[in-house]
């Protein structure tokens, strides 16, 4: 399965709501975690990685807090993901691992290198300007979907 983490949610929830500020004024970690019931600490942290990453700037001072430093259109979900989580993997070993015991017979490692370099394609080209994006299109494919799925139900039923 693949998931991301918790911190890396976090990171997208938070760059979607700088993204989305329609003041476009700095934001501190206390009031993105508040929104959104995230420990502080926990949404410092993050922000703080994306701050070194270069994707949001950070500013001390009163009015302190962090805004986007890059387009939404230009942070790409794997950007946000390998700088908070590291590499994307699908399997436990790594390109270069050769200690697994099966690297040398493993029959699926190749394959599945590929389809890491296939989802790492997909999630470079989705950005967190995509985030906000409420897309009619995706309601229409959910309904399309629904319609045949009822309609393959219900010819199977009748039969």
């Amino acid at each position: 399965m693949l998931r991301f983490s918790k911190k890396a949610d976090y990171a997208l929830i938070a760059l979607k709501h700088l993204a989305g500020s329609s003041t476009r004024k700095s934001l501190s970690a206390r009031e993105i975690a508040g929104r959104y019931d995230i420990p502080v600490e926990l949404m410092a942290k993050v922000l703080q990685r994306l701050s070194k990453m270069g994707v949001i700037t950070s500013h001390k001072g009163i009015r302190g807090g962090y805004y986007l430093d890059r387009d939404a259109m230009e942070i790409s979900v794997a950007d946000v993901i390998q700088a908070i989580d590291g590499p994307i993997l699908v399997t436990a070993c790594s390109d270069e691992d050769e200690s697994c015991e099966q690297y040398s017979k493993c029959n699926v490692r190749d394959p599945l290198w590929r389809l890491k370099t296939r989802i790492i394609k997909v999630l470079s080209s989705f950005t967190v300007d995509e985030l906000l994006a409420d897309e009619p299109g995706d309601q229409e494919l959910v309904s399309v979907v629904r319609r045949h799925s009822e309609s393959t139900f219900s010819s199977s039923t009748s039969s």
